[in-house]
């Protein structure tokens, strides 16, 4: 199956539905740990090239989306849900680019 494209989101109700504008496949989850569950199991499959989760549940089970990142594909990304930011999505660009560049020159 072709991932180029495909998309999922993981999160609260209310932050997750904006995604079916875009044609993204959208899971809402209740808390953390169903959240962690259907992450883990997206991202077994081949299915989606990229999968979102919003920051509330991203960074309650910031272990898992570490592991998730080593990996090529899928792509695990955080972004801010309907409450808005919490910073865990910055804070871990910010840790990547770092860890790519070998200096912070984001901040």
């Amino acid at each position: 199956m072709e991932k180029i494209g495909k998309i999922a989101v993981i999160g609260d109700s209310e932050s997750a539905t904006a995604f079916l504008a875009i044609g993204a496949a959208v899971y809402k989850v209740d808390d953390e740990y169903k959240a962690a569950d259907k992450l883990r199991e997206l991202a077994k499959t081949d299915e989606y090239a990229v999968i979102l989760v919003t920051e509330n549940y991203a960074a309650k089970m910031e272990s898992l989306m570490q592991k998730l990142k080593e990996q090529t594909y899928p792509a695990v990304l955080s972004i801010p849900g309907s409450t808005g930011s919490n910073g865990f999505g910055l804070a871990g660009v910010k840790k990547d680019v770092e860890k790519a560049v070998g200096v912070d020159i984001l901040f």
